[in-house]
């Protein structure tokens, strides 16, 4: 069976990323193939110091939190990465998990769900470059949450129609690469 795993990339107290999470894993469950949540805030992957670049270990690493990011992202044959859209761009914490490691990501599929202000476009148009240099095929459709009114009110999560539709599209059209 296929293995996806969603990304989720922030680790902010109070985040409403987990409440999007949540949704994706809730679309997931009636999908066929199996949707592993892989929360960023559980894996504690320190700041990218090593002296060994990430592509020439050989997925092995020194630290024993990179390790078991390593082994969670691995097991995985294709991506959803929820992203939020910080400064107009991608979250510290979430870049530096991803170049923490290099071969697990290598040639496999991602699709994103974004949200921010204004959907966190800007965040997967960032994503979409960085995903490019690992060889990932990015997944043309994606859903982008609006934040401030639309999609999220009073901290609750409360998507609109159209966007479970868009939501449904991208797991689609992911699993669809994933053959």
């Amino acid at each position: 069976m296929t293995t996806i795993g969603v990304f989720l990339g922030s680790v902010r107290t109070g985040r409403i990323g987990e409440q999007i999470g949540a949704w994706v894993m809730d679309a997931a469950a009636e999908r066929d193939a199996d949707y592993r949540l892989l929360d960023l805030a559980d894996f504690d992957v320190p700041h990218l110091v090593a002296e060994v670049v990430p592509g020439a270990t050989n997925k092995q690493y020194d630290d024993p939190a990179v390790t078991a990011w390593s082994k969670a992202v691995d097991a995985c044959d294709g991506f959803v990465f929820v992203t939020p859209e910080y400064n107009h761009s991608i979250p510290g914490t979430m870049k530096n998990a991803f170049d923490s490691l290099f071969g697990e990501w290598a040639g496999k599929p991602v699709a994103f769900v974004s949200y921010g202000a204004d959907g966190g476009v800007r965040a997967v148009e960032h994503w979409r470059q960085i995903v490019a240099n690992l060889s990932m095929t990015d997944i043309r459709n994606q859903v982008a949450l609006n934040i401030f009114g639309e999609d999220v009110n009073d901290g609750e999560l409360s998507p609109r129609e159209h966007k479970q539709a868009a939501l449904t599209r991208a797991l689609s059209d992911l699993e669809e690469k994933l053959g």
